[in-house]
């Protein structure tokens, strides 16, 4: 089963908006709020997610979705 963790320290990206859609499109896809995810750097510059422990970034917490929609 996939797994897709978000950092809440990420939020101020959007990614919260991002996770909610998620949730509603996939709802049998296990989505995860984390307080940190340890990725500090990667966190700081722009919208992430750990989709099966694979870091996926993007420029916004849009392109975010999209990428991790590709994946599904």
């Amino acid at each position: 089963m996939t797994e897709i963790k978000f950092c809440e320290n990420n939020f101020t990206f959007g990614t919260d908006e991002t996770m909610k859609k998620l949730k509603e499109n996939y709802p049998s896809v296990d989505i995860l709020a984390e307080d940190c995810l340890g990725y500090c750097g990667d966190c700081a510059v722009g919208p992430y997610a750990l989709v099966d422990d694979e870091l996926i970034q993007a420029g916004t917490a849009d392109e975010l979705y999209e990428k991790i929609k590709s994946m599904m």
